[in-house]
């Protein structure tokens, strides 16, 4: 594998290309990592986590974590931590609601801004990236562990490999 990090960019036209990236996303992903989404509001962050999510079997509703700061999914393949700091007014307050206890636990956590609690939540193993595209949204996605490093290429190469299903800007370095 070569250095880190790696990233990969990909280009979504519209919430079905957002919805197939989660799950191809999803079919790789470790069983316990700490992924970041960095986007300005209304970019698609708890729409991806809610795709993914879904991907990982879970049917029951699917809330936004925003006032409660986390809300845990336990789905058919896997546990996924939604965290949603939007409101966080003191990193601090996360030590109130528990953080270590939650980021202990065998679940993937994805964690919407997590710029508010700078010097409190450990490194991620993925960053996630979305901004605006020309009418969609682009997704940068970048590897900060080895084993991310491989999740990424994996989704890569599934998705390089359904063109019929999905039309992707693929960019891997």
């Amino acid at each position: 594998m070569s250095s880190l990090p790696v990233s990969l960019t990909l280009i979504a036209k519209d919430e079905q290309v957002m919805t197939h990236i989660a799950q191809a996303l999803a079919k790789f992903m470790p069983s316990k990592a700490i992924v970041f989404l960095d986007a300005d509001l209304g970019m698609g962050k708890s729409f991806l986590t809610r795709e993914i999510i879904r991907s990982f079997g879970y049917s029951g509703a699917i809330k936004s974590p925003t006032y409660t700061l986390v809300e845990p999914y336990h789905g058919e393949k896997q546990n996924v931590l939604h965290f949603d700091l939007y409101r966080l007014s003191d990193p601090e307050e996360l030590e109130f609601i528990g953080i270590w206890d939650y980021l202990s636990e065998d679940a993937i956590s994805f964690i919407e801004w997590p710029d508010k609690a700078t010097g409190v939540l450990p490194k991620a193993d993925l960053l996630i990236e979305i901004t605006d595209y020309e009418a969609g949204r682009q997704l940068v996605f970048t590897a900060q562990t080895e084993q991310m490093q491989q999740t990424l290429e994996q989704t890569r190469q599934w998705l390089s490999k359904h063109k019929d299903v999905i039309h992707l800007t693929t960019d891997f370095k």
